[in-house]
C-alpha cells in the first residue's frame, strides 16, 4: 500500500500525464480495498509502472558485448534521432511504424545510422556503452535516468546543448527534453557511448 500512496503522490503533479497517473493510482487504491480485485490490481499496476524499461535484461552478461561506433557517425545518428520527433510512444515499440519506447528508439537508431544490433533494454545498453562523464557528454551519447526507482530505467540520446530525444511515456511521442528540467535533473543516472575517440 505504500507503493500506491508514494505512486499516487508522485502523479499529483499537474500535467494530462500526471493526471491520468493520480486516476490510475485511484483505481488501484479502490481495487486493493475489494480484496476480490487485489490480483487484478497487482497486474494493472505491474503494467502501469512498467514504463518504457523495455524487455527484461539478458542474464548471460557473456553475451552483451560492447558496442563501438565509429565517431565520423555522430551527426548522422543525432539526425536520425530528430527525424524521428513526434513518433508516437509504443512499450516495446522499436520502428517508427509501430512506435517507439525509449530502448527501442536508441536500438532503431543505431541499427539505422552504424548497422549495429543493441539490446531492447536500457540496463543492458548502460552495460555495453563505456561510461562518459556528464561534463564530457558529446551529440550522440547515450544518457540514462532512474524513472521507476531502478536504475538505468530510461534512456535518451544526446544531441548536444543540454538537450536530448527521448521517448518518454505511453500516451506520449519521441520529443527533445533538457537534461537540467526539473523532472530530469533529479534522475540523471549516469552516460555511456557506443563512439571511439
Amino acid at each position: 500500500m505504500m507503493l500506491l500512496q508514494t505512486t499516487h503522490a508522485a502523479a499529483q503533479r499537474p500535467g494530462i500525464i500526471h493526471r491520468l497517473a493520480a486516476a490510475a493510482c485511484r483505481v488501484v487504491q479502490l481495487a486493493f480495498r475489494q480484496s476480490i480485485f487485489r490480483p487484478f490490481a497487482l497486474i494493472f499496476l505491474g503494467v502501469l509502472l512498467a514504463g518504457c524499461a523495455g524487455p527484461a535484461p539478458q542474464r548471460n552478461n557473456a553475451a552483451l558485448q560492447k558496442i563501438v561506433i565509429d565517431s565520423g557517425q555522430r551527426t548522422e545518428l543525432v539526425m536520425t534521432a530528430m527525424s524521428l520527433l513526434n513518433t508516437r510512444y509504443r512499450y516495446g515499440g522499436s520502428s517508427p511504424e509501430e512506435g517507439f519506447d525509449c530502448s527501442g528508439l536508441v536500438a532503431y537508431v543505431v541499427d539505422s545510422v552504424a548497422n549495429k544490433r543493441l539490446p531492447h533494454n536500457t540496463a543492458s545498453l548502460a552495460q555495453i556503452s563505456h561510461p562518459v562523464h556528464k561534463d564530457e557528454l558529446e551529440a550522440g551519447d547515450l544518457v540514462f535516468f532512474n524513472t521507476q526507482h531502478q536504475p538505468h530505467s530510461h534512456v535518451g540520446i544526446y544531441v548536444g546543448d543540454g538537450l536530448f530525444v527521448n521517448a518518454p511515456s505511453s500516451g506520449g511521442r519521441v520529443r527533445i527534453d533538457a537534461l537540467d528540467s526539473r523532472y530530469f535533473a533529479r534522475r540523471f543516472d549516469g552516460a555511456g557511448t557506443f563512439f571511439t575517440e
